[in-house]
């Protein structure tokens, strides 16, 4: 199993707004393709302008495959153009996380 660690920072005073977008156009679609993520959190102590999304998949060409189908989908893309059209978004990291021989998600 792998996990994708996705951390966002977004300019100050944006986070709310960016959020409420991905909550209204982009959680469906991105869940449709992706599944239920791991975390999606906001950041309460360090830099309190980013937030962290982690997904977990089979491997990299799970992956890859889900993350496909997701940007073929029209509504999709209608959400990453309205994120664009806010510009809140300064940086994105991105970390590909491998599980211990001994980890499962919790509930599995």
């Amino acid at each position: 199993m792998i996990f994708d660690h996705r951390t966002y920072t977004l300019k100050p005073g944006t986070i709310k707004a960016h959020l409420e977008i991905y909550e209204k156009f982009g959680f469906g679609p991105q869940s449709k393709h992706l599944g239920k993520p791991v975390l999606y959190a906001t950041t309460e102590v360090g830099d309190v302008n980013s937030y962290v999304h982690v997904w977990a998949y089979k491997d990299l060409a799970d992956r890859t495959a889900r993350r496909a189908a997701m940007w073929a989908d029209p509504e999709w893309l209608a959400y990453t153009k309205k994120s664009a059209e806010l510009g809140a978004l300064l940086k994105q990291e991105n970390t590909i996380l491998v599980a211990t021989s001994f980890f499962t998600l919790p509930g599995t």
